[in-house]
């Protein structure tokens, strides 16, 4: 592992405020910019100290007054993650919402969903949703669970996730890897200082992937290529860039529905590709993102950065899309029929385009008034979000059945619809934020962001059909004691802006896009670092306005905002070395998911739908001390039970999923060589990991069966 720091810090403060910059950190002598390399074992495993997904910088977790989990590049590597979903199976907060294999994925976090236009970051700056981020060039994911209208703006209360890009490093390292289905997979990882001063870092991340799915008739391929590059311009000032490019081609996989609305299918196999059509086109997702950051020390107390992002997603969509049985005799229904039979439509959408734009500049400083300590951060910001989409093409093309392989239908003749402005977004932010310290042992944060939206939507036909102006503040306080230096104890109230939801097809207001929505949440939580263990628990609530396709008792639908969902959980973790040959990343989540005042008694009194009212994940890592070199892993995922649909009618059962590994690093030719093997569902499990719901309809998806993963990586 390679650090760069340089050595004018003052006091042990002053490197806790070089790695904040922002919310959540200790008060400091000096503002400090990074510098002085250090080589060194990275011995923290799968335990991280910092995120920056909280605030404006870097910053302790133990003075984060916020639930975050951060899944670091060590257990990504060992758990031989390429998704995102992948990474966050080892929350228990999280859920998958609607993550089809060969589209892209989102989640569910405290029972609430991600939003594709503001809910995921790279380097804290906001990127399109629309694709899945690539995790060769990540050195981790930070999980920011529930509200984040301060740091982030419009956002959803679930939460935000945020990748952090790798830095420059001296590196050279190649990996390759396969599966038992045959895939192939080589990535490349090379990087180093050079100059008169070694003030100039470069990193590269290149990979390709074969993939072979354990879905027939859904094999793809990915490519991508990134580079970071950093320099030190002078002991004050430091520039960071980086880009990544990714082209994914890969069949979607649609899921089943409940048959007759009201029974969960049996014996239905995870490897069926349904309504599979030999001529069908693969869905191709074309994703570019930049960022970039400039940060200047003005003296020892106030330093102040300008960063700017462009995430820009085109994705030609193709589907043979199972859905509804409409055209089958005595069903006539956005199901599957009760015998399983169902409706094939040849759906067409190519060259739909997002791009997001956000520039953001914030200053930080330390200063006392009195007795009282005062670290403030206070910025402006500006983010755009437009999406340019043809009136996607979506022909009936013939009838089967999931208990058989779907014949070939003529595909259809109609020819595509022109492309039109779908959203033009735009946000303006001013925010302060100022961590007031009272003593060692009591410190208050108190901030607010004030947000001005202008949103104008478009109807199909390119013409405008909403422009919304609002204004909003959305506040932030906190409270955090520590009786003693490892312990933190935080309570926290915040506001948030979410984004309307866009109607369903199915609904009589098809395509329209309600007005952003309020959320509410307070949250209290306890932090404790034992030795080298990291213990959390939070208890939380949650509330936003309600938004579904409301019956209008004719059998039609109308997509609306009324009533209201709260959510109540507990959260629980634990991270890092029990022993020193054991390490550990634990968590728990028991959430209590509730509707009222929606209109329609049958969606309220019992949980919301897909959102299970426990979870549970554990992953160990256990060095043999028999065999140097050797370590056995593995872990379970556990999920109670889940409603499939929002009466309660229906519900999935629970599911325990057993994974298994092993690491062993050695030497090659004088070279490191790590050899890693991954099995998970070791037991072949069958279950339901997704039931939730997308653009008004019910989907099931079937969780991996058993995968066995090896690879081999050469440090040169």
């Amino acid at each position: 592992m390679v650090l760069r720091f340089r050595p004018v810090v003052t006091s042990r403060f002053a490197l806790g405020l070089l790695l904040s910059g922002g919310i959540g950190t200790s008060f400091a002598a000096e503002l400090e910019l990074p510098e002085v390399k250090i080589q060194g074992q990275d011995e923290s495993g799968y335990r991280s100290d910092t995120a920056s997904v909280s605030g404006f910088g870097e910053a302790p977790l133990l003075d984060t007054p916020a639930s975050i989990n951060v899944i670091n590049a060590a257990l990504i590597k060992d758990q031989q993650a390429r998704l995102l979903s992948e990474v966050l199976r080892n929350d228990a907060s999280v859920g998958d919402s609607y993550a089809p294999i060969g589209y892209y994925e989102n989640f569910v976090v405290r029972g609430f969903s991600l939003n594709a236009a503001s809910s995921y970051k790279i380097n804290g700056r906001t990127i399109t949703g629309e694709q899945n981020v690539a995790l060769e060039n990540k050195q981790q994911v930070e999980v920011l669970k529930g509200l984040a209208g301060l740091q982030s703006g419009i956002s959803e209360p679930s939460g935000v996730i945020n990748y952090v890009t790798k830095r420059p490093e001296d590196v050279r390292s190649v990996t390759v890897s396969t599966d038992d289905r045959g895939s192939g997979y080589m990535a490349a990882d090379v990087g180093g200082w050079f100059g008169s001063e070694q003030q100039f870092g470069l990193r590269a991340n290149v990979a390709h992937e074969d993939l072979n799915s354990y879905v027939e008739h859904a094999n793809g391929q990915r490519d991508f290529v990134s580079l970071a590059f950093d320099w030190n311009i002078s002991p004050d000032a430091v520039l960071q860039l980086d880009a990544e490019y990714q082209n994914k081609q890969q069949r979607s996989v649609p899921g089943y529905q409940l048959l007759g609305g009201s029974e969960v299918p049996s014996n239905a196999s995870p490897k069926k590709l349904l309504g599979h059509q030999s001529g069908s086109k693969q869905v191709g997702i074309d994703s570019l993102n930049l960022n970039g950051k400039f940060e200047y020390r003005f003296n020892d107390q106030w330093k102040g950065n300008v960063s700017a992002a462009r995430s820009k997603v085109v994705i030609d969509d193709y589907s043979s899309f199972a859905y509804g049985c409409f055209y089958v005799t005595g069903c006539e229904a956005a199901t599957f029929s009760p015998t399983g039979d169902y409706d094939v439509y040849d759906y067409r959408s190519p060259d739909d385009t997002r791009r997001d734009d956000e520039v953001q500049a914030a200053m930080t400083g330390l200063f006392n008034t009195g007795s009282l300590g005062h670290e403030l951060t206070f910025g402006t910001s500006a983010f755009r979000r437009v999406v340019d989409k043809r009136k996607s093409v979506n022909e009936y093309i013939g009838s089967t059945n999931i208990n058989v392989d779907s014949p070939t239908f003529t595909p259809t003749d109609v020819p595509l619809n022109d492309k039109h402005r779908r959203l033009d977004s735009r946000q303006y932010g001013l925010f302060v934020t100022d961590r007031i310290r009272f003593n060692e042992q009591w410190q208050t944060i108190i901030g607010g962001r004030e947000v001005r939206l202008d949103e104008k939507a478009f109807d199909k036909n390119g013409d405008q059909e909403r422009h919304t102006q609002r204004y909003e503040f959305l506040p932030q306080a906190s409270l955090i004691y520590k009786p003693v230096e490892n312990i933190s104890l935080y309570t926290s109230y915040s506001k948030g802006l979410s984004l309307g939801g866009e109607a369903p097809w199915t609904a009589t207001n098809d395509g329209e896009t309600l007005a952003p929505t309020t959320s509410r949440q307070i949250e209290a939580g306890v932090k404790y670092d034992w030795h080298r263990m990291s213990f959390t628990a939070a208890v939380f609530q949650t509330r936003q306005a309600y938004q579904y396709a409301k019956p209008d008792g004719t059998g039609l639908f109308n997509y609306v905002q009324q009533g209201e969902q709260k959510n109540t959980g507990v959260e629980l973790s634990a991270n890092g070395w029990a022993t020193e040959r054991l390490q550990i990343a634990t968590s728990v989540a028991a959430i209590r998911a509730r509707v009222t005042g929606s209109g329609t008694s049958d969606y309220e009194g019992h949980q919301a739908i897909n959102v299970p009212k426990l979870r549970a994940s554990v992953y160990a890592d256990y060095a043999l001390p028999w065999v140097n070199g050797l370590a056995v892993l593995g872990g379970v995922q556990y999920s109670a039970k889940k409603y499939a649909d929002r009466t309660g009618n229906v519900e999935v059962g629970d599911y325990a999923v057993v994974n298994v590994g092993s690491r062993y690093t050695t030497k090659v030719d004088g070279y490191e060589t790590v050899l890693r093997l991954s099995v998970d569902n070791l037991f072949d499990k069958r279950y339901w990991r997704d039931v939730g719901e997308y653009m008004g309809d019910d989907y099931l998806f079937q969780g991996a069966p058993l995968t066995a993963r090896l690879s081999a990586t050469v440090n040169f």
